[in-house]
C-alpha cells in the first residue's frame, strides 16, 4: 500500500487536531507532544500535523509512505535513473518512527518530498533525545534538516 503524506505546520495541535478529525472522520493514529499523524482511508493519506507555532498554515513537506524497504529502494533507484537527486537515510529516527527513506530533490518549486517505510513506532521524536525539531528548516540556514 502507497499513499501520498501531507505534513503541515500548525499553530495549535489540538484545535487542528479537532478540524482534521471532523474532516477526515477518523481520530489520529499517533499523538505526541507537538506531533500528531492520521492515516485517512478514504482517501488515502498519511496527514503529519507538527506544532510551529508562528509557521501554521504552511507545508512542511511531502512524502510518499510506501510498504517496505524494498519499495524505498525501487522508488530511489527509479528516480536516480531520471536524474534527481536525492538524500539517503536508513535506519533513522523521525516523527516518532525508525524509518528507512530517501528525499527527492530539484522539484521546481523547491518542495520537499521523502519516501519512506516506518519500520517500527519510536519513543523519541528524532534520533537524538535532545533534538528539539524534525521536519523542519533550520531558520538560521531555512535549509531542510535531515529528518523527516
Amino acid at each position: 500500500m502507497s499513499r501520498i503524506q501531507l505534513a503541515l505546520n500548525v499553530d495549535d495541535l489540538d484545535a487542528s487536531i479537532t478540524f482534521y478529525t471532523g474532516m477526515f472522520g477518523t481520530a489520529p493514529a499517533k499523538t505526541r507532544p507537538g506531533y500528531a499523524n492520521f492515516a485517512v482511508a478514504e482517501p488515502p493519506l498519511k496527514l503529519v500535523l507538527i506544532e510551529n507555532p508562528g509557521q501554521g498554515g504552511s507545508v512542511n513537506h511531502l512524502g510518499v509512505e510506501v510498504a517496505d524497504t524494498n519499495m524505498v529502494e525501487e522508488t530511489r533507484a527509479r528516480l536516480a535513473a531520471q536524474g534527481l537527486a536525492s538524500t539517503e537515510e536508513r535506519d533513522t529516527t523521525c516523527c516518532y518512527a525508525r524509518q528507512d527513506k530517501f528525499w527527492v530533490e530539484g522539484a521546481p518549486n523547491g518542495e520537499r518530498w521523502e519516501v519512506y517505510t516506518v519500520l517500527e513506532d519510536s519513543e523519541t521524536f528524532s534520533g537524538n533525545a535532545t533534538t528539539e525539531t524534525c521536519c523542519a528548516a533550520d531558520v538560521t540556514t531555512t535549509e531542510p534538516t535531515a529528518c523527516c
